[in-house]
């Protein structure tokens, strides 16, 4: 899957800028240059390839922005 698909499949570039607490620019430019390996690591709690933990994750934050 590409880096482009996994910000899809978490919500998009807003809702990704929003969980890392970092601008819509910076999530956009990885879409076209891929997430940064030390991004990654840092929060492999969104960068999973097990998408049900993806799921189970983003359920949880969705509960929190209510």
């Amino acid at each position: 899957m590409s880096d482009k698909q996994v910000i899809l499949d978490l919500g998009g570039i807003s809702a990704v800028a929003r969980l890392l607490k970092t601008s819509p620019q910076r999530v956009w430019n990885w879409t076209h240059r891929g997430i940064p390996a030390r991004i990654k690591i840092a929060h492999p709690e969104l960068f999973l390839k097990d998408k049900a933990v993806v799921r189970k994750h983003m359920t949880k934050v969705k509960k929190k922005q209510k």
